[in-house]
């Protein structure tokens, strides 16, 4: 059974496999918008629910100030390259929440969350962009996708959502809150090492198309990681560590700078 199992799960890489857009980099894609919407849009109005809201706030103000201009540089660029299916497929939604979590994040569709005790690490709106350009990076990755189709193969030998739902609904929920980051004891739970990355490559990129300078971005890993001491706060992530992101972030300014510069003009 089990050889079955893995068979079938190998024929579901081979066949829903893509490409990462900007980067290149293949990965599994079963798991489509249509069926992970519906659950991204329940999440997210329970958290902003149960959780206390303070986007009326002059910080509060300034993520949806930032947020906007991103996401409209963000969608300007996305087009430009050649992915009009992936702009025209959010539908942004930027709140602040009261807590001290050292964290933000962006749920599939553009769905954003920054928790309050990031913010005196964000310091102005660069500071902001930084973390906004990293956390849509990876909802334009679809890395949640990625990850959700990855442990329904991993679990069940299948791809398909409703089937998954149907056999055992605790487990596909829980799939699906790791897939987006979602824990229900830790707060946002760090996407691996080759997701992180990426999101701060396509992130770096985001915030220079916005016109922010992202010779920020490791300015603020540095304030990310003296606020963590021993211990680093969730959103720094142990893989990869700060000391390897910000010489990956300078090794690729150059080509960022070039898109600074040109938002400029």
């Amino acid at each position: 059974m089990k050889k079955i199992i893995t068979f079938i799960a190998l024929g579901i890489m081979l066949y829903a496999c893509s490409k990462v857009p900007l980067t290149g980099r293949a990965r599994l894609d079963a798991v489509s918008d249509e069926e992970i919407m519906p659950l991204v849009n329940e999440q997210y109005a329970q958290v902003l629910k149960e959780e206390k809201v303070v986007t009326n706030t002059k910080d509060g103000q300034a993520v949806v100030r930032v947020g906007k201009r991103m996401a409209d540089a963000v969608e300007k660029f996305l087009i430009q390259e050649g992915y009009p299916e992936i702009a025209e497929s959010f539908d942004w939604q930027f709140n602040l929440i009261e807590s001290e979590q050292v964290n933000a994040w962006c749920m599939p569709g553009g769905k954003v969350a920054f928790y309050t005790g990031i913010m005196p690490i964000t310091l102005d709106d660069t500071g902001i962009a930084v973390v906004m350009g990293h956390e849509v990076a990876h909802a334009v990755a679809a890395h949640s996708r990625e990850r959700m189709s990855n442990g329904l193969v991993a679990n069940f030998g299948i791809s398909i959502l409703s089937s998954a739902i149907g056999q055992n609904p605790s487990l596909t929920q829980a799939i699906f809150l790791q897939s987006v980051g979602i824990g229900s004891e830790l707060g946002m739970l760090s996407f691996s090492r080759k997701h992180e990355l990426e999101a701060d490559e396509l992130g770096l990129i985001f915030m220079a198309v916005a016109g922010y300078d992202p010779r920020q971005a490791p300015v603020f890993w540095e304030r990310m990681a003296a606020k963590g001491g021993e211990a680093p706060p969730e959103f720094l992530s142990t893989h990869p560590g700060p000391e390897s992101r910000i010489q990956k972030l300078n090794q690729q300014m150059p080509k960022a700078l070039e898109y600074y510069e040109a938002s400029s003009k």
